[in-house]
Parts: C-alpha cells; sequence; structure tokens
C-alpha cells in the first residue's frame, strides 16, 4: 500500500504539471474516497467509543487507578497539543501559500462537518447545543461527527451501569466495530486512487510551491513526533525508572508493523503481553491499554494542533487567542476514539475545523494529500504513547516490577 500511495503521489503530481486541465477532472476520484470514508467512519467511530467506555468500566471498581489513568491521559494529551500549537505559531509551516478554493470544494467537503457557523454566530451556547442531535438518526444520517461522539459517549457511559442487562448490546456493538473496521480496511484500499486525485488536482492548482510547503508540513510532524518520542516519552521512563533505549528494543516489532499498516490494532495482544511480561500489573496493563487506545492519542493531538495552525496560515485567516482555545477544547474531544484506524484522522480535523468556521473547511482538500504519510507518524507515536503509559502508571501505582524490566529490556 505504501509504495501504491507513493507511485500515486508521483503521478498526481506529474499530470498536475503536465496536463493541468485533464489533472482538474481527476476530482472525482477524490470525492469518491472520501465519500467512501464518510459512509463508514460514523458507525465505526460510535462502535470504538462505546466500547472504550465500557472496556474502561471498571475504572469504578478500580477507583484511584482509573482515575489516575485519565489524568495522566488528560494531561499528556492537552500538554502536546499545545505544545504541537506553539511549534505551528513559530514555525509557520503554512505561510507562503496562496490557497483559492474551487467552486466545488465546499460542496466536496459539506459532508464532513455541521453547524460550523453556530460558535461563529451565537458563541459558546449554541456551539454546546449543536453538540446534541434531534435524534441518533440525524446525526448519523449526516455524518455530524462531533454529535455522533456526544451520543456515543452518553450511550456507552449507560451501557457501563446496566451491567448484564446490556451485555447482547455489548456483544453487537463490538461485532459491529469488527465489521466496520473491516469495511474501512476495504475502503482503505482506494486510498491510491484518493491521492492521486488529490495531488493532481492540489498541483495542477498552486503548482510545486504547494507541494513543497506539504513536503515540508510532513517532515515538521515526522519530527515533533520524533522529539515526542524521545524527549516526552523518554523522560517519563526514565522517571518510572525504566531505560527508554530498552524499551524501544522490546517493542520493536510492534513499532514496525505500525509504521508499515499506519495502523495499531493488529498489536494490541502482543503490546499487552509484552507489558505483563516485563513487570507491569496485570490488572493496570488491562486497564490502561484498552483505555489509551481511545483516549491517549498523543500523536494525533499533534496533527490537529499543527494541521490547523498550517489550514490557518496557508487561507491567510488570524486565530484570535480565544478561537484557539476554542480550537484546543475541540480537539480534546474530537480527537478521543480515532485511534489506529487508516483515514479516520481527516475527519476528525474537520469537525475540529467546525469550531473554527472562519478557516475554509475546503482547505482541507491540501492536506488530504499527503494524509497517507502523515498517518504513518501518526500511528507510530500513538502507539508508542500506549506503551508508555501503562509504565507510568503502574510506576506511580506501585505495580511495576522495576527489577524484572531491567532484566527483560537489559536482554531485549
Amino acid at each position: 500500500m505504501f509504495l501504491q500511495v507513493v507511485i500515486a503521489s508521483l503521478l498526481g503530481v506529474a499530470l498536475g504539471l503536465f496536463a493541468p486541465d485533464l489533472a482538474v477532472e481527476t476530482r472525482w476520484t477524490t470525492d469518491l474516497f472520501l465519500r467512501l470514508i464518510v459512509m463508514a467512519v460514523g458507525p465505526l467511530l460510535f462502535c470504538i467509543v462505546v466500547m472504550g467506555i465500557v472496556g474502561a468500566g471498571s475504572l469504578r471498581t478500580v477507583g484511584r487507578l482509573g482515575a489516575k489513568a485519565l489524568l495522566y491521559f488528560e494531561a499528556m494529551t492537552t500538554l502536546v497539543l499545545v505544545l504541537s500549537v506553539v511549534i505551528a505559531l513559530v514555525v509557520r509551516p503554512g505561510s507562503g501559500i496562496v490557497f483559492v478554493a474551487a467552486p466545488d470544494d465546499a460542496r466536496m467537503i459539506s459532508s464532513y462537518a455541521h453547524d460550523a457557523h453556530l460558535l461563529h454566530q451565537g458563541g459558546v451556547m449554541s456551539f454546546l447545543l449543536s453538540l446534541i442531535p434531534r435524534s441518533p438518526a440525524d446525526a448519523f444520517a449526516q455524518g455530524n461527527v462531533l454529535q455522533i461522539l456526544f451520543f456515543a459517549i452518553l450511550f456507552g457511559c449507560c451501557m457501563s451501569q446496566i451491567g448484564e442487562a446490556g451485555a447482547p448490546i455489548v456483544r453487537l456493538v463490538d461485532a459491529l466495530s469488527t465489521l466496520f473496521s473491516r469495511m474501512m480496511r476495504f475502503i482503505i484500499a482506494l486510498a491510491p486512487l484518493g491521492v492521486f486525485g488529490a495531488m493532481a488536482t492540489t498541483t495542477a492548482r498552486y503548482g510545486l510551491n504547494a507541494i513543497g510547503h506539504l513536503a515540508a508540513f510532513v517532515a515538521l510532524y515526522f519530527l515533533v513526533i520524533a522529539l515526542f518520542m524521545i524527549g516526552g516519552l523518554g523522560a517519563c521512563l526514565r522517571l518510572s525508572g525504566v531505560s527508554p533505549l530498552g524499551f524501544l528494543r522490546y517493542f520493536r516489532e510492534e513499532l514496525a508493523i505500525t509504521f508499515a499498516t499506519t495502523a495499531s490494532d493488529s498489536v494490541l495482544p502482543s503490546v499487552m503481553a509484552k507489558l505483563e511480561h516485563m513487570g507491569v500489573d496485570r490488572q493496570v496493563v488491562g486497564l490502561v491499554v484498552p483505555a489509551g487506545y481511545s483516549f491517549n492519542l498523543d500523536a494525533l493531538s499533534i496533527y490537529l494542533g499543527l494541521a490547523v495552525i498550517f489550514l490557518a496560515q496557508a487561507t491567510g485567516t488570524h486565530l484570535s487567542v480565544w478561537q484557539i482555545f476554542i480550537m484546543l477544547a475541540t480537539a480534546l474531544v474530537t480527537s478521543k476514539g480515532a485511534h489506529g484506524v487508516p483515514g479516520i484522522a481527516i475527519v476528525v480535523l474537520a469537525a475540529t475545523l467546525a469550531a473554527i468556521p472562519s478557516i475554509p473547511a475546503a482547505s482541507l482538500v491540501m492536506l488530504l494529500a499527503v494524509d497517507w504519510f502523515v498517518g504513518i507518524a501518526r500511528a507510530v507515536g500513538n502507539l508508542a504513547g500506549n506503551c508508555v503509559a501503562p509504565v507510568v502508571i503502574g510506576a506511580w501505582e506501585g505495580r511495576l516490577d522495576r527489577k524484572r524490566a531491567a532484566d527483560v529490556l537489559g536482554g531485549s
């Protein structure tokens, strides 16, 4: 798939440079890919969030452990989100691009986010009201990610309260999650087609200048993820009494698989088994890892912070401090549940942009052209964060066998 995407990108750039009129006609390939993602992502997101909450239902019984896990998740996510915004404001990766919306851009992106002007027109209260769907069916029919998230959180919390009475529904939602995950993988097989159309259209409209800026954005994102893993996660491991280098060697296979597939679902059982083997308490692993897959998405938060500022700079949109604060708060909500599924991040970004209507949603077309490449670092960063989180919580709770960890990591 990676090779196919690279070839499709090169072909798209070539077509946009040498046959721009023909390149514009390839927009239907991007439309097709986006529409297929929107079709499946709503039900998939609902199932993922519900199962994440139900799976973390033991938070009520483990008390302090669950509270510390949630505190760590939100603190780390908020920290990296703020830092990514600061980095983007300093580096200014979107400066130099002059975005010009095509007549059909708004139509193509309209499926991603709704009620985008409510915050601008009616303030925070209107925005909060827009989170609540008139009916669940209406949220799914419109593909409104924020409303689907709200309903999924409420549904999952209630499911965790009713115990055995909800067991059949839990099994049904779990089965549907597997079904829609498989559907998404079929859709992602068409990623080269969507990338080809997006790259051809972007090149034809903006030339190589835009491609250079997009490549710089990808490079910046990879650099920030590397710094996050080496500096942030490395410091957390050292504070927990664990060798960062030994830890990296220990999970090298899982990181390599995630790098190649841009999805971390397949390595979840292996990650949990290895964490237990290295001395992290089983209860800590069983609670923190599944919950982290939905609530501890550090690399996605970094992407949202960088991407929103990049699009604001590319479209010449000035963001006030209040607007940046609203974006940060919205990103903390929209990032939940988008774990390890290729293609979903562009939808989450659109939902985040709904809180800042002054940024044209149509500008998402530019980032779609490089989303697959960004997804590599995003998936690896998320996995690394969720490998480290149980170690930190285990050390915090006194449920980490440091001697065993040293022995296991020393021989990895």
